[in-house]
Parts: C-alpha cells; sequence; structure tokens
C-alpha cells in the first residue's frame, strides 16, 4: 500500500487520476484493451473530473465495471450510481467499448447478478477506482465484511452507519429513505484488481482512514484488506489523513 497525500481535494483528484491513467495506458499497450472499474459517491467528484480531461486514453478500447448500486433505486433517482457514471463519466468521454451496468430494479436480481458476474469473469481487471467510507467499507462490504466469498458480485445488507453517511451526503432525504440493500462487489473480486487506485478526501473520513492504512487487517474495518495488495495506491487530502501517524504518512 502506498500513501499520497495532497493539500487539496482537487490535487487529490488529479494524481489519483494520473496513477489510473497510467494503468490505463499500460493495459492497454500490453494488451489491446483495458477492463476498469468505477467507484461513485462524494469521494470521486474530483478524481473522475480529472480523468475525463485527460486526453489520448483510448476509451473505445475499455470496458467499465462500477463497485455497487442500491436495490430498487432505478436510473431515474438522484442518487443512482449508474446515473452518476452516466452523467460524470459515460457522457462526457468518447463511446467505451462496454458499460456493464447494474440495474437495481431488475426484474430478476439473481439472473442479472449471474450475468455481471460471467462478464466480470471472462478477463482480469487492469485498475479498480475506488473509495473507503465512513464505517470503512470497500464497496457496500460493510464491517463485518466477507473476506472468503470469490463471488464477484452479490446482495449485502447495508448498516445504519453506511446508510446514515449516504443521507449526511445528500443522496436522500432522511435515513428512512435510504435502501436496506445493495447488489456489491465482493472483496475479494476488487483484490483480484491489477492496480487499484483508492481516492478518500475529507476528515470525516479519517477514522476509517486511520483503520485502512495503520490498523491490523480486519473485515472489521474492511478497507483494511487492500494492505494485502501490492499494487494499492491510496490518495488521501490532508484532511482525511489528519488522523495518521507521522510513519504512515
Amino acid at each position: 500500500m502506498k500513501i499520497s497525500i495532497s493539500d487539496t481535494k482537487k490535487q487529490n483528484g488529479a494524481l489519483a487520476a494520473e496513477a489510473g491513467v497510467k494503468a490505463i495506458r499500460a493495459a492497454i499497450a500490453e494488451k489491446g484493451h483495458a477492463r476498469i472499474i468505477l467507484a461513485t459517491g462524494a469521494s470521486q467528484f474530483e478524481m473522475l473530473e480529472a480523468l475525463v480531461q485527460t486526453p489520448d486514453i483510448d476509451w473505445a478500447k475499455c470496458d467499465i465495471f462500477h463497485l455497487d448500486e442500491y436495490v430498487g433505486v432505478g436510473e431515474d433517482h438522484g442518487a443512482s450510481f449508474v446515473r452518476y457514471l452516466r452523467e460524470r463519466f459515460i457522457a462526457k468521454v468518447p463511446a467505451v467499448a462496454t458499460f456493464h451496468a447494474i440495474d437495481g430494479q431488475a426484474a430478476d436480481m439473481d439472473r442479472q447478478i449471474e450475468a455481471l458476474n460471467a462478464a466480470i469473469s471472462e478477463a482480469p481487471i487492469d485498475v479498480a477506482f475506488v473509495g473507503i467510507g465512513e464505517n470503512g467499507h470497500l464497496a457496500f462490504n460493510d464491517p463485518p465484511a466477507d473476506f472468503e466469498t470469490e463471488v464477484p458480485y452479490m446482495i449485502v445488507t447495508l448498516d445504519e452507519a453506511c446508510r446514515q453517511q449516504q443521507a449526511g451526503e445528500g443522496w436522500f432525504e432522511n435515513l428512512a429513505a435510504v435502501p436496506e440493500q445493495a447488489i456489491s462487489m465482493s472483496v475479494r473480486q476488487i483484490l483480484k484488481s491489477k492496480v487499484i487506485i483508492c481516492t478518500v478526501p475529507d476528515e470525516r473520513k479519517s477514522d476509517a482512514v486511520k483503520g485502512a492504512v495503520e490498523g491490523p487487517v480486519s473485515n472489521l474495518c474492511p478497507a483494511s484488506i487492500m494492505q494485502t495488495h501490492d499494487q494499492t495506491y491510496v490518495f488521501l487530502d490532508a484532511a482525511a489523513a489528519s488522523k495518521l501517524s507521522e510513519s504512515a504518512a
């Protein structure tokens, strides 16, 4: 795990995007295509803004997956992660090869998950852009997270701290409006990525960052599992890094 700390969120997002672009270009140069996982949420605003402005990426050679989506939420909802990615990424880059969107309102959720699992298992993932939740979650794998399952996507139950975060960030009007379940990429699937780019701004994430970077590897702080992945790059702004020891920073 390699740590980068920037003074501002904008600088942090730009550096994270730059590192991810390096991995994308390397994959295209080596294999002729790249397979990419994109995260959503407030933590990814600056990174995605920088990513879509990066010139000379052949997006037509890129397959895009995303980490998670709420069960019961369609693209017409302001909190939809598919909508988020269509507006903040897909609409701002030349056409990608494939965007594997998760339908939160799929009529047959089991069949959809089977199809997603088959698609992501076809070939290795080159780079995963992820964040860390206030409760230390990775994707929607809330504590205590399942560190063992090899299933790529699955339905999970969201804990109250996670749901409070979604309401607190303004995606939903109150806690009661936040869905209790989501389709989430599993921890093991994320770890199969060749490169992991983890972008985390804001002081409210500082406890989770400290646990993920300096704490023991534990499913009580799911993001700590990234310590076991030797190509994980964590990008923090000063506020998110404020509780790290000097040795970690």
